[in-house]
């Protein structure tokens, strides 16, 4: 197998299982609520990180996020100031934490349109979802090239 197939099969996995939780809600309200109840799980961030540096672009509301990384692995922290918005960030976290540099930088994906949440989710937020996945990008680029 080769590594862009465990790369796809790794984010397939997790997005399948995300995928198949927003199944089990039959009307776009439920959805909503399952999406916000999931931005409660979202980890504290630090408000040392809060700050404009760390925002990201793109979004209506306020998103911080910021990235370490942990023996070649990136793992993300966010916070939004919208209840919604902080379950889209942790579905993204999710997905890409733990996950090497080029392991990101070689993953093409619209997770919006692979979760069925297009349809739910106002264009205002689809383009804020643009923006993290863009930042989330950035950060696997930058250290990727500091190896």
């Amino acid at each position: 197998m080769s590594i862009n197939q465990r790369i796809n099969q790794s984010l397939n996995q997790r997005i399948e299982e995300i995928r198949n939780d927003l199944l089990l809600f039959d009307d776009d309200l439920e959805k909503y609520e399952y999406i916000i109840d999931l931005g409660k799980q979202l980890e504290k961030l630090d408000t040392v990180h809060e700050k404009d540096e760390n925002l990201v672009q793109g979004c209506t509301s306020k998103v911080w996020l910021v990235c370490e990384q942990n023996e070649k692995k990136l793992i993300f922290q966010a916070n939004s100031n919208a209840k919604i918005v902080k379950g889209l960030v942790f579905i993204l976290i999710t997905v890409f934490s733990n996950l090497t540099p080029q392991e990101i930088l070689h993953t093409d994906i619209n997770i919006l349109k692979q979760l069925n949440l297009t349809e739910i989710i106002t264009p205002n937020r689809q383009s804020g979802v643009t923006g993290m996945l863009k930042r989330i990008k950035e950060y696997a680029l930058a250290f990727d090239k500091k190896g």
